[in-house]
């Protein structure tokens, strides 16, 4: 299985580029793992938060293929313990899954194409994060489930 992380606007932060090139580096020993950057929009401040959101929705469907798995990070979703996630990864995997997408929205969230398309959100907490901040989460949440499912001594109970 391949495991696909979209994000929208690129991370303008050296250290947590660092952070994240190393959490991407790590989890390429256990699975085959993808993040990738759907530029921005063009002149946002001259659309609406709905248009900036089908721009980008528009984006994201552009890059989904119809057999692939599409999971939004999204506040609204369901959270999990990092056990829990990786007990989910693995039932992701045991299906048979070619590609499981995970995708970070714009500042205004996902369009209602992304959310129809979507077959599950995961919400990391209540708490909202920076969208860079999430994608240090999310490959460093990725790495940590794979090294619960192996047994390894990263995750302490």
């Amino acid at each position: 299985m391949t495991i696909k992380l979209f994000a929208i606007v690129k991370t303008d932060t050296s250290p947590l580029r660092q952070l994240i090139s190393e959490y991407e580096a790590r989890l390429k020993h256990y699975v085959k793992f993808e993040l990738e950057i759907i530029p921005d929009i063009k002149n946002p401040k001259h659309l609406s938060e709905a248009q900036q959101k089908e721009k980008e929705g528009e984006f994201i469907l552009k890059k989904i293929n119809a057999t692939d798995v599409l999971i939004l990070l999204d506040e609204n979703g369901k959270q999990y313990s990092s056990v829990d996630f990786s007990n989910y990864l693995q039932k992701k995997m045991n299906s048979g899954i070619k590609q499981l997408v995970f995708v970070i929205g714009g500042p205004y969230g996902f369009s209602d194409s992304v959310y129809q398309k979507a077959q599950g959100k995961i919400s990391f907490s209540k708490m909202t994060f920076s969208h860079q901040m999430v994608r240090l989460f999310a490959t460093e949440q990725l790495y940590r489930a794979f090294t619960i499912l192996r047994n390894e001594p990263y995750h302490h109970k």
